[in-house]
């Protein structure tokens, strides 16, 4: 949490015992595991790269069940199972849910990860990364029409359409107890109002659709300038195109963590732009969409704080109630009010023209 690109972890680290424990009861073919190549820094989940005796190799995600059960895993690799049949680069991947921990195993996607140690609100490479990028999130909400899955629950590290700061806030009070005993505790209306958070949206007229709902280069493999591979989908929900547009947005052109070096907010504008010319070409934008990109914009970030929150007070064996702060405080109402700033109002309007 804050702003470096690395934390103390969660949970502890994956050993090879408790991989091949794993395999030797529910994929024998991969047994056993012999070596852990890599480790990822990030905090919230437990992912390793791991070396198979035959010399395959496979990515073990471990998650805590709080936070990702069969039923939430079987939801997101649907979805990519409908991607990889659309020729969308998605690498395979199986799981196995026991009592205390969720499993997943994928084949290593082709390509470089060029993004490895980035934070994830980092810009990319180059605007020829940006512009692959904005090509590539055109293909899949193309690929993703037809998909007609339900909306997901609400979970613990989740992002879903907000057109309703407010409202969104009551959702999560009534369905999480954690969160609710959160903001309890401080006079969040309050806090919404001094944040400058907009009123309800008007949302109608926009098609829903199965999106990614994380898109950013630490998401991606890259071979050159092209992306070679789709990865984690753990956010993956039934929002609309825009949406995930203004979340990709804010997660690389918005240079979050100059505060933390004493320099304000700065927008990359020629990656922005180099993003959305390249969507664009492949699947432009409605009338409708164009008009609600700007008021999604400063929005995007509301359930997923919100479930960030949750997860640092519920999920966690010890909750860091720390953690929860600085999700509340820092990002929760801090994008808010940098949305509401005058740069942030730029941002929206320059989203708007270069959407045209």
């Amino acid at each position: 949490m804050g702003t470096s690109p690395t934390a103390e972890p969660d949970w502890p680290p994956l050993t090879i015992g408790e991989i091949n424990d794993v395999l030797r009861e529910h994929d024998s073919r991969c047994f056993p595991a012999v070596d852990i190549e890599w480790r990822s820094p990030r905090p919230l989940s437990t992912t390793a790269l791991v070396r198979c005796a035959d010399g395959s190799e496979q990515v073990v995600k471990r998650v805590p069940v709080g936070l990702r059960d069969a039923g939430a895993l079987a939801e997101e690799h649907a979805f990519m199972d409908h991607l990889r049949a659309q020729e969308i680069p998605v690498p395979e991947v199986w799981s196995y849910s026991g009592a205390e921990f969720s499993y997943e195993f994928q084949l290593p996607g082709a390509g470089e990860d060029r993004y490895r140690d980035a934070f994830s609100w980092s810009p990319y490479l180059s605007d020829a990364h940006a512009a692959a990028s904005g090509a590539m999130l055109a293909r899949i909400h193309c690929a993703a029409e037809g998909y007609d899955a339900p909306a997901r629950p609400l979970r613990p590290l989740c992002s879903t359409l907000c057109a309703d700061p407010v409202a969104a806030v009551e959702r999560h009070l009534a369905a999480r107890p954690a969160l609710a005993e959160f903001l309890a505790e401080r006079d969040w209306r309050a806090d919404l109002r001094a944040a400058h958070a907009p009123g309800a949206i008007d949302l109608s007229g926009l098609k829903p659709l199965w999106t990614h709902n994380d898109w950013h280069g630490t998401n991606l493999l890259w071979h050159g300038d092209e992306i070679t591979a789709v990865l984690d989908f753990g956010l993956a929900d039934r929002t609309t195109a825009v949406f995930d547009i203004a979340t990709a947005i804010e997660r690389f052109a918005i240079d979050w963590l100059a505060p933390g070096r004493g320099e304000p907010v700065r927008v990359h504008t020629a990656q922005l732009a180099a993003f959305l010319r390249a969507y664009r070409e492949i699947r432009p934008l409605t009338a409708r969409e164009r008009a609600a990109l700007p008021e999604i914009l400063p929005l995007v970030h509301i359930h997923y704080e919100l479930s960030e929150i949750d997860y640092f007070r519920s999920v966690l064996p010890r909750p860091n109630r720390e953690n929860a702060e600085i999700a509340y405080r820092s990002y929760f109402l801090g994008h808010l009010q940098w949305a509401a700033s005058a740069p942030g109002r730029a941002l929206r309007e320059l989203a708007g023209e270069v959407s045209c």
